[in-house]
């Protein structure tokens, strides 16, 4: 029994709901204008100018456009288009950029990829699928993080969609042009293992892969890899400005504009994995990704292996293995400078348009005219062959050839006169072009001239407002400093206020002297100096007097001293511990004794004789 190919037969209306429109919404694909388009009643993609199909379940597994180059390579060697890989397989694809950029820190390696997986066909021998028509597994041989895929996802191929293809100027960053009625066949390619330098170049990634997954405590799981990477909101199918080695956390330039929140995290895992509602959802991974906060450590290698891109858009077609059950030989690079376009093949439809009616099988190919010009309808009667010599039949294949000819070459002469007036037309049309390219390149000189001048202008604003800028900026320097000086000068003040009224207070509390101010300034500053000028110049006036009256009294008291020079040295020679008086009295007494004693002396004398 031969096998089914479902074809065309397999697009249909597009169905996607109302929860999946919000689940997009939650993860910020749609966030950006135009970025989706929904389909409304076509059975049949027909995406619009600058948009490419693509499915729910896709970008919800990593991709977004434009796409990564290791993706676009791995659909040029292939030969498959967007469309052909299931759900299962761009999850394979995401966790392998992920792992190599963020736990290995290199590129995508193709070497590694080689080394891993291989494509197979899906679906049973008497189906054969066009829509996810081609699974990405892991070779039995390998032994790889256990990704926990669901056994199938359901539905995903209505759920079908139109996404924005942003145009970075570089064509291995788009997404191939989309081709519905593409038939798949498998290559080569698909079973393509890593050559014997590949395998020795990759030593150290398996090997770290190995150690990723076995380190006690420290286990790397497929199930983690996904959970980072929509942790991060990073699209690892999508081409970015920066490696995931790069990731700069929030602020990070190739980030979705929202955050999940943990419940809705943990309900994306579960519905693109195997897990249930029991399995624990890991919250972060046991290893420590790279990333800005962890960068590479230094000598880090740098091994770049990217599988082949096409060039200029046109590569030759891969070998095509026409039965999918022999046994595929070693894949061997083909040149990619031919003119055919990689995993396209000859007879496919237009990629805009549905795929042309196949013709009954039982219709019969027109056959060519025999050498004697005549069909097998217009054989001549074996009865007449006996028949006398007729010119006539002799000539009669000659005639219907003139007439042929002759027919050739009316519909050639009129062929020629529409081939004149066409080309008069053109010509006309070429006349035109012509005149509005003169036009058009007037307007661009003009332009031109326009867009230097207004340079010119932008350029001198430009200057005078980093002109403007620094005379600002000086400005707040000086009113900042201005405002510290006045802050200093009024803390000076205030110190320089407490001093002089603490001055003047003591002065007063010493001379019991308080003065009013005839003619107050109103300053406190120059108030409290004035009530000092006024303390000082009594306590000069008492100084003087002091000093007078001292000096007066300094021989007195000590007669045999000379004055001190000083009225500070003279005012201490009075302030000594001992009383003064009572020695100016005991001297005094001495020195009556001395006088008085010679005449007590005497009189006693006198008296008694």
């Amino acid at each position: 029994m031969a096998a089914v190919d479902l074809g065309t037969a397999e697009w249909e209306r597009s169905k996607i709901s109302a929860q999946d429109i919000n689940m997009l919404r939650k993860l910020g694909i749609s966030k950006k204008p135009q970025a989706l388009r929904f389909p409304s009643e076509e059975s049949y993609p027909t995406p619009p100018m600058g948009y490419r199909v693509s499915f729910v379940d896709h970008l919800i597994r990593g991709l977004s456009a434009p796409i990564h180059p290791f993706l676009r390579g791995l659909l040029f060697v292939y030969g498959l288009q967007l469309h052909h890989l299931t759900p299962n397989s761009i999850l394979h694809i995401s966790i392998f950029i992920t792992l190599c950029e963020a736990f290995l820190g290199v590129q995508p390696n193709w070497a590694l990829w080689k080394r891993i997986f291989f494509c197979r066909r899906n679906g049973s021998p008497n189906v054969a699928y066009n829509i996810g028509g081609v699974v990405i597994s892991v070779r039995p041989t390998v032994d790889y993080f256990d990704v926990k895929l669901p056994d199938s996802v359901q539905g995903w191929r209505k759920k079908w969609l139109y996404i924005q293809e942003e145009n970075h100027g570089c064509a291995e960053d788009n997404i191939p042009p989309f081709d519905g009625a593409e038939k798949i066949f498998r290559r080569r390619s698909w079973d393509a293992e890593a050559t014997e330098e590949e395998r020795a170049s990759t030593e150290t990634l398996m090997a770290r892969i190995h150690e990723l997954q076995n380190t006690r405590g420290k286990e790397l799981s497929g199930i983690q890899i996904t959970a980072y990477f929509l942790r991060t909101r990073v699209q690892p199918l999508q081409a970015r400005k920066h490696p995931l080695w790069k990731y700069a956390g929030d602020k990070d330039v190739d980030r979705l504009p929202v955050n999940l929140e943990v419940k809705d995290l943990e309900k994306l895992v579960r519905k693109i994995s195997s897990l249930n509602k029991k399995d624990v959802v890991p919250s972060s991974c046991r290893v420590t990704p790279f990333s800005a906060a962890n960068p590479l450590p230094e000598n880090h290698p740098d091994l770049v292996s990217l599988p082949p891109l096409p060039e200029g858009g046109e590569v030759e077609e891969r070998a095509i293995v026409t039965d999918d059950n022999q046994e595929a030989p070693s894949f061997v690079n083909d040149p990619v400078d031919s003119r055919k376009s990689a995993g396209s093949s000859e007879g496919t439809a237009s990629a805009q348009s549905p795929p042309p009616a196949v013709s009954p099988k039982g219709k019969r190919k027109r056959k060519d005219v025999e050498d004697s010009g005549t069909s097998k309808a217009e054989e001549v009667d074996p009865s007449r062959q006996k028949a006398a010599y007729d010119p006539y039949l002799e000539s009669l294949p000659m005639i219907k050839e003139l007439i042929r000819i002759g027919s050739q070459f009316i519909g050639y002469r009129e062929y020629a006169s529409r081939t004149e007036e066409k080309l008069a037309e053109a010509n006309k049309r070429a006349d035109a072009l012509a005149q509005k390219l003169e036009q058009s390149e007037a307007a661009r000189k003009k332009a031109e001239l326009v867009a230097s001048e207004a340079k010119a202008e932008a350029d001198e604003a430009k200057a005078k407002a980093a002109s403007v800028e620094e005379l600002q900026k000086r400005l707040e320097d000086d009113e900042s400093a201005l405002t510290e000086h006045k802050a200093a000068q009024a803390a000076r003040e205030q110190g320089i206020l407490k001093r002089l009224k603490s001055q003047s207070r003591r002065t007063q509390n010493q001379t019991n002297q308080e003065f009013d101010l005839e003619n107050p300034d109103n300053d406190p500053l120059l108030d409290a100096l004035s009530y000092l000028e006024l303390h000082g110049s009594e306590i000069r006036e008492g100084v003087a007097n002091a000093s007078a009256g001292l000096s007066t009294l300094f021989p007195y008291f000590f007669p045999k001293k000379e004055e001190p020079p000083t009225f500070l040295a003279l005012a201490k020679s009075f302030n000594s511990s001992e009383d003064l008086g009572l020695k100016m009295r005991q001297e005094n007494m001495k020195l009556l004794s001395r006088v008085l004693l010679p005449w007590s002396l005497t009189a006693n004398n006198l008296l008694i004789g």
